[in-house]
């Protein structure tokens, strides 16, 4: 059982969760994610981390209610506990691997939209930790739904726009990320976007355009975790990969995103499965119970 110590609302439909999960917190890293389940019938929930400590012995995760499960967990309070709490699982953060010192020498831009503000901040805080700063740009559709602009701001250059213009600047955050390189004389050599699907296909779109090399995280896609429900299989510079257990992070220039948002939609429904059990044969794996591929 895995105590909660923290249970508090950041937004609209938006909660944040202190977890006591000592070795998991151990061994965390930016960029990965943790299973959790509420009881023996709740889903295996997979949400990236949002921060750890591992001296407390604690992982921070930030979630928005979509599912019974979730809507269920939103409920959660502190002194309550999880039945179980898996992680760290995924990849960590490539800039984890790096040569801290060549690191140095790179410009950094995140772009984190909605619930993406959440994994981007480990990796903000783990860059300023080991003394570099990056611009981080961060877009909600109200003021309302800015979340950790505390936080943010702590460790990172923070640029925050609104849809609606109620907060800082109205625009996306790409109109952003363009601002500031054609208008600031902004070079960035690595860009990192992590939101919605349809905010890191653009974000993308414009960086190949002015030519930044982006990653991105595809979190959203994920469902079982495992890489057995077969929900996040995506294709990759033409590749098949899962971002459960190849991601989550790719080269966003690489990832088809229009197939993987087309695929998302279908894999709601049993019949969308059952199709796309058709269409990819072995490569669709199964195991999520639902559409056969587990049989």
């Amino acid at each position: 059982m895995y105590k909660i110590l923290k249970a508090e609302k950041l937004a609209a439909n938006i909660f944040l969760m202190d977890v006591e999960a000592p070795r998991v917190a151990k061994h965390c890293l930016p960029g990965q994610f943790v299973i959790v389940k509420m009881d023996e019938v709740g889903e295996r929930i997979p949400l990236t981390i949002c921060d750890y400590d591992a001296e407390k012995g604690s992982v921070t995760i930030v979630f928005q209610p979509i599912g019974a499960s979730t809507t269920r967990m939103k409920d959660l309070k502190e002194g309550d506990y999880f039945e179980d709490f898996v992680g760290p699982l995924g990849c960590p953060s490539e800039f984890t691997e790096m040569d801290i010192e060549e690191l140095k020498k790179k410009k950094i831009v995140f772009v984190a939209g909605g619930v993406g503000t959440a994994p981007v901040y480990p990796q903000l805080k783990w860059l300023h930790e080991h003394g570099i700063t990056a611009d981080a740009i961060v877009g909600a559709k109200t003021k309302d739904l800015i979340i950790l602009e505390d936080e943010l701001r702590s460790v990172s250059n923070l640029y925050l726009t609104t849809d609606d213009g109620s907060y800082v600047r109205k625009g996306m955050g790409t109109d952003v990320l363009r601002d500031l390189v054609e208008n600031e004389g902004k070079q960035y050599d690595v860009c990192v976007a992590i939101g919605p699907m349809i905010m890191m296909k653009f974000v993308c779109l414009l960086t190949k355009e002015l030519n930044i090399p982006t990653i991105v995280s595809m979190n959203p896609i994920m469902v079982d975790g495992t890489g057995m429900c077969g929900a996040c299989r995506l294709l990759v510079d033409g590749e098949v990969k899962f971002a459960c257990v190849d991601g989550p992070e790719f080269d966003g220039h690489k990832v088809d995103f229009d197939l993987a948002m087309k695929r998302q939609q279908m894999y709601k429904s049993d019949e969308g499965r059952a199709l796309l059990k058709e269409q990819e044969g072995d490569t669709h794996h199964g195991g999520c119970g639902q559409c056969g591929g587990d049989e």
